[in-house]
């Protein structure tokens, strides 16, 4: 894989798609269907698919690309392979409360080596750059030219105060039970792959996910974590979470920042 060429086209595909996905959020209105799965599907959703899958097909054609809206890409496998969530967080673009990102990463031997996480919403950009380190660049974002960036690093946690993020739309009785076992000294909850960088750049130590999850939604998460010095594991057995499962479906995970003392399940 050409890592420069990679970088440069995914941050440009996820800025591109992030104008297209605000053009439907600052419309009037706009309509709301429900997938076989009944999650919610809109036509930015729709718009953001076609561009990315389009962009990436063009700059790597050899490169298998699984993408959430387009059901086909699911039944495939590869060692290698592009993955994308053009709008991960409808519920929270449904309900304008602006925690919905573009996720596009790149998996190698079931590992996400490289991604960009963009919040078009919230004007936050986090991708791993060739070299595999992860950043956060300031906006405003040119298309054509990378701005500033700052390094992200995971926290050195405190686990007497330990920095909780956990979701906005899915937490449930069985995530509290958990993250009760932990000595809290704040709680923040986000919404999609935010939650992800939230812990690459220590403004969380700790996201345990105690629900179905597919591994578009957090490859690209993953990725920028891992290249902050962050981990991502499975819940049950605290092993590396990998990709290219059958299904593409997620186990339930935590990721952390090494530091974190973990619990068990």
């Amino acid at each position: 894989m050409d890592y420069p060429l990679l970088e440069t086209v995914m941050r440009r595909l996820a800025l591109e798609a992030g104008d297209l996905i605000m053009e439907v959020y600052q419309s009037a209105d706009f309509d709301v269907r429900a997938k076989s799965d009944q999650s919610p599907v809109t036509e930015a959703d729709e718009a953001a698919d076609r561009h990315i899958a389009s962009g990436l097909a063009a700059a790597f054609p050899e490169i298998l690309i699984v993408t959430e809206e387009q059901a086909a890409s699911h039944a495939e496998s590869a060692p290698n392979f592009l993955i994308v969530d053009p709008l991960d967080g409808t519920k929270e673009f449904v309900q304008r409360r602006g925690d919905f990102t573009v996720n596009i990463a790149y998996v190698e031997n079931g590992v996400p080596i490289r991604g960009v996480v963009y919040a078009p919403a919230k004007a936050r950009l986090f991708y791993t750059e060739a070299s595999g380190r992860s950043v956060e660049e300031a906006g405003p974002f040119d298309k054509s030219v990378k701005g500033v960036v700052s390094p992200v690093s995971v926290a050195e946690p405190n686990n007497g105060a330990l920095m909780v993020v956990a979701s906005k739309s899915h937490r449930d009785a069985a995530t509290d039970a958990y993250i009760s076992k932990y000595s809290v000294a704040d709680m923040k909850s986000a919404g999609s792959s935010l939650k992800l960088c939230l812990v690459a750049s220590g403004e969380a130590d700790i996201y345990p996910r105690l629900g179905r999850t597919m591994e578009w939604d957090t490859a690209a998460g993953q990725a920028v974590l891992m290249g902050a010095g962050g981990r991502m594991i499975r819940f049950d057995t605290h092993e590396p979470l990998t990709y290219g499962k059958p299904g593409y479906e997620n186990p339930f995970f935590i990721a952390h920042a090494p530091g974190v003392e973990l619990k068990p399940a």
